[in-house]
Parts: C-alpha cells; structure tokens; sequence
C-alpha cells in the first residue's frame, strides 16, 4: 500500500517542492499533478523528476480532449524518460465545463475516446508504426478521412524506457468503470466508502474485470482523501463537508451530477436531494450541515492511531492501494511527521 500526495495549486511551487524532498524521507511513494486549467502538469512533473530520486509521479489528470492520442504517448513516454521510470499516466474526461469553456474543444464520447486513447498510447510506447482505425481517431489520417492523403504509419523514434508505462483512469459512472476495470491499471475514484463499494460499483467492476488481460494485474485504487493523525479542528471538519456539499449539491447541473448519482447508490437518495435542493438555492451553508456524518467518516481517515489502523484495513480489504492524502495538520513539520507515522501504520496493518 502506497501514500502519496496531489499537489495543490496554492503556495510556493519551488517551497512545495522542496517539501516533498522531506516527504520522500519520510514515507511517501507517489506524487500526481492536476491538470484543470492551471499550469500545464507537464513542466512541473519534470521539475519534480528533477528534484527528486525515489517518488513515483503521476498525472491527476490528463485530459482526454485537450492532447492527441500520440501526443499523450509521447508526453508521458518524455516523463517516464526524464524520471527514469517512475511516470504513472493519469487520464480523465474532466468536463464539459472546462473542454468547452477554456479549450473551445467539444465535449462528446468520453467513454469512446477513452478507450481508444489508451489503445493508441499502448501501441505507441511498444514502438509500433501506428495504425489505427475507431469511432473517434483514424492513425493515419487517410484521404478518404479527410487528410491530405500523404499521411504514413510511424513509430516514435526513441526508445522508451518502459513499453507499458502504467495508465490509470479517473471515473465515477458505472459504465466508466467497467472500462477502467477492463483496461487500466489503476482508478482514481473520488469520495470513495469502502462499506458500499460493492452497492456502488459491485456490478460494473465484475463486468470490467471478466474482460481483463491478467497481464494488467491488480487494479490499484487510488484514492484523494482527508488525513489527519488525532482530532482535526473543527475548521478543517466543516471544509470536508464544505467539499461534499459541493460536489454532491452543486457539480454540473442536476440531472447531470455525478457526484450527487454517486451518493444516491451509496443509499443517501434522500439527503443527496436535500444537499442539492439547498446548494442550488443558495442555501450553502446548510447544504453543507446536511451531509450525513457517517458519509463525512466513510470517505476520509481521520482519527486516534486505532481508529487510523480500522479504516486502514477497511480501505485495503475495498481495494485501496495507494491513498493520494490531503493531510489536514496546521504546519509542513506536522503533516511531515503524520505521514511518517501513517507509513509506519500502514505497514503494521498490511504487512
């Protein structure tokens, strides 16, 4: 089981950076980079190789839309290189928010294209001339598809350092993760109960996983959550229920809300409708008091050392193999010494 960390948009790059030198000492595995609409992931994942020796780098997420199929290829193959092979491909759909809105690029098939753009990138990294005919990308692009006709199958002239850099999918939909089961190597889930995991995905996990190559091995969970080592102050407590009632209120519109679909397979249909109803009035702050407790408990790690070790092992026996932390301590130095200690925990309960 790893411990890794997603890195924030606030604060001093070069500060945070220097940080996860001191990380890296002290127990965590893996760092991702988001990809929004904020600086591109790509420059600041090479800084990072750069600055460090041991920590696995991943992106959190790629874009499906906003880069070709090869050009993915070639862009993790680049980090996979300048890291020495310690590059993890995240994609995603995102939105169309964020597709439409910052890069003008229309928002249709994420499931399609994120098939395919796997298959392309799969293809690419084995030094294959690359030849591919889908729904949704035509390699080479041919004359009768629209292209100039003078368009041939290539390879990518370097050698890449691994031939399968691992790939891993953020999804929520069931039919999302059916293909993630079927495909990836890792999932990126978000608010995940390890109590309901079946109830929520039971069924497209099975679906994804009777089709899986065994080549791919386990899937790895890998999870964004809270963590904090003791009673977290009341303040970070109400910014967790802050983010529920976001995402389950008021993320895309209301028939369109993933996060709210989400918590009614949990079986909070009643207070997903309450959350949303109230978000979506304006009534913020009692959307926020709505979220229920036990959701609150499920989806973070926060806790005394016994009750760390329970959910530890509630999350492990759900699949989770890498937690991506947000650690809630007031100072670097605490955080620091929480996430040593939760290494040293996580150890004892999954040795």
């Amino acid at each position: 089981m790893r411990l890794g960390m997603i890195i924030d948009y606030s604060g001093g790059f070069a500060e945070t950076v220097e940080l996860l030198q001191e990380y890296e000492r002290n127990g965590l595995d893996l760092i991702a980079m988001p990809e929004a609409y904020s600086f591109d992931a790509v420059s600041q994942l090479g800084y990072i190789a750069a600055k460090t020796e041991r920590l696995e780098l991943m992106s959190a997420i790629f874009q499906i839309y906003t880069r070709t199929p090869s050009l993915t290829a070639m862009t993790a193959a680049g980090l996979d290189f300048v890291s020495e092979g310690r590059f993890t491909l995240g994609l995603g759909a995102s939105g169309p928010q964020v597709i439409e809105g910052f890069h003008g690029v229309k928002y249709d098939a994420p499931l399609g294209r994120t098939r395919e753009v796997i298959e392309i990138c799969r293809q690419v990294w084995k030094r294959q001339p690359v030849e591919f005919e889908g729904k949704y990308y035509d390699i080479p692009l041919t004359k009768e598809k629209g292209g100039s006709g003078l368009g041939k199958p290539l390879k990518i002239i370097n050698h890449p350092v691994r031939s399968e850099i691992p790939i891993s999918v953020a999804a929520l939909g069931p039919k999302n993760v059916a293909l993630v089961a079927e495909l990836a190597n890792g999932w990126q889930p978000l608010f995940f109960h390890p109590g309901k995991r079946d109830l929520a995905w039971g069924e497209p996990l099975a679906e994804g996983f009777a089709k899986r190559d065994p080549a791919l091995g386990e899937l790895d969970i890998q999870l964004q959550i809270a963590f904090h080592l003791g009673e977290p102050s009341p303040e970070a407590v109400q910014a967790i229920r802050n983010q529920l009632a976001l995402y389950i209120g008021g993320m895309g519109a209301r028939d369109k809300n993933f996060y709210n679909q989400l918590a009614c397979r949990y079986g909070y249909e009643a207070e997903a409708k309450e959350i949303q109803d109230l978000y979506l009035s304006g009534a913020k702050a009692e959307a926020a008091a709505a979220v229920p407790q036990e959701l609150v408990d499920a989806v973070t790690l926060l806790g005394d050392e016994d009750s760390i070790r329970r959910q530890v092992a509630e999350f492990h026996a759900a699949g989770v193999r890498t937690f991506l932390l947000n650690p809630l301590a007031a100072t670097d130095e605490e955080k620091v010494a929480q996430v040593r200690r939760l290494s040293e925990i996580v150890k004892e309960v999954v040795a």
